[in-house]
């Protein structure tokens, strides 16, 4: 999957999701410095961001789909190797990173498994592969408030 909405647009809908739970993901992972770190499903930015602050931006790589999203990730984060590519086919050989996160991205991949596959395929063997998504079973999603709204308006939504 793709986004052909811009980066500035996005950021007004996703960010206030994806930039508070950036420092909480990397905590989660053990991103520590010293690091090579591959964000998948960068998007504009958001962890991409994070990673930066916590490591430097040579020791980061991003990969998005979206040519946009390319673009506005690279030319936010000068030094981090972005460039466009799909989880389920990462340009990377075996083993080069020491985590692979992806951040509110699994639910958008073509083929979920394949696309963990390959996160494990480009880390070290004893690297970490994190993903989070949304909570959409426990209500949290970014839509719930709209759900919600809607239900009380007609149950029987």
């Amino acid at each position: 999957m793709s986004f052909t909405v811009g980066a500035d647009e996005y950021d007004r809908f996703m960010g206030r999701y994806s930039a508070p739970l950036a420092p909480r993901f990397a905590a989660f992972a053990g991103v520590l410095a010293g690091q090579r770190v591959l964000d998948v499903g960068c998007g504009p930015g958001a962890l991409t961001a994070e990673l930066t602050a916590r490591l430097s931006a040579g020791a980061v790589w991003a990969v998005d789909p979206s040519e946009r999203f390319v673009a506005a990730a690279s030319a936010r984060y000068p030094g981090v190797r972005v460039q466009r590519a799909v989880v389920e086919a990462l340009p990377f050989e075996d083993q080069q990173f020491d985590a692979a996160l992806a951040q509110l991205v699994v639910h958008f991949m073509a083929d979920p498994v394949l696309g963990l596959r390959e996160m494990v395929r480009v880390t070290k063997t004893d690297g970490i592969v994190a993903a989070c998504v949304w909570d959409h079973a426990g209500g949290h999603g970014p839509l719930a408030a709209f759900w919600d709204a809607a239900h009380r308006l007609d149950p029987d939504v």
